[in-house]
């Protein structure tokens, strides 16, 4: 429950995120710009592997449907499709992959999000002005990390209201519906 909505806030605020980027053109910077949507994919995947994960019926269906998306790839759609499938239909090996899948690639998002710091670092962030602000440029280190905090409790504090007064406001209970 936590874990679920946790990761419907973490797209909130990842949408936030990439739209402040798209409003002060921080997609002029390539690298960080670029790691940064090969980081959304990787979440993105992640999100899904985990999405049909509650072992019940609409597990099934979601992995069928979606993976059977892959079936329009020309000449090796079919194929493609029984291969992530390991048979011809959604089964529990199906689902114990996708699992492993959850568990490993936030591995892969950790290294890409070091990537994403690594490039903004190289080239600075973006002000709301677009103007060098170096020689603006005071310790404000405890103003940015009060900030940081407020949100941060804020975030905890929203998303532990939610899954102890709500928990299926954001998710489909209809996942745990025993698969026949």
């Amino acid at each position: 429950n936590l874990h679920a909505n946790g990761a419907s806030f973490f797209f909130i605020c990842l949408y936030s995120h990439i739209g402040r980027g798209l409003y002060y053109g921080s997609y002029m910077y390539k690298e960080t710009w670029n790691i940064g949507v090969i980081l959304f994919l990787l979440v993105m995947m992640t999100a899904f592997v985990g999405y049909v994960l509650p072992w019940g019926q609409m597990s099934f269906w979601g992995a069928t449907v979606i993976t059977n998306l892959l079936s329009a790839v020309p000449y090796i759609g079919d194929n493609l499709v029984q291969w992530i499938w390991g048979g011809f239909s959604v089964d529990n090996a199906t689902l114990t992959r996708f699992f492993a899948f959850h568990f490993l690639l936030p591995f892969a998002v950790v290294a890409a999000t070091i990537l994403h710091a690594l490039f903004l670092h190289e080239t600075g962030s973006n002000n709301p002005i677009g103007l060098n602000s170096d020689s603006d440029k005071i310790p404000f280190h405890p103003y940015f990390s009060y900030k940081d905090l407020l949100g941060f409790i804020t975030l905890l504090t929203l998303l532990a209201s939610l899954a102890l007064f709500s928990p299926n406001l954001l998710g489909d209970p209809e996942n745990f519906t025993p698969a026949n």
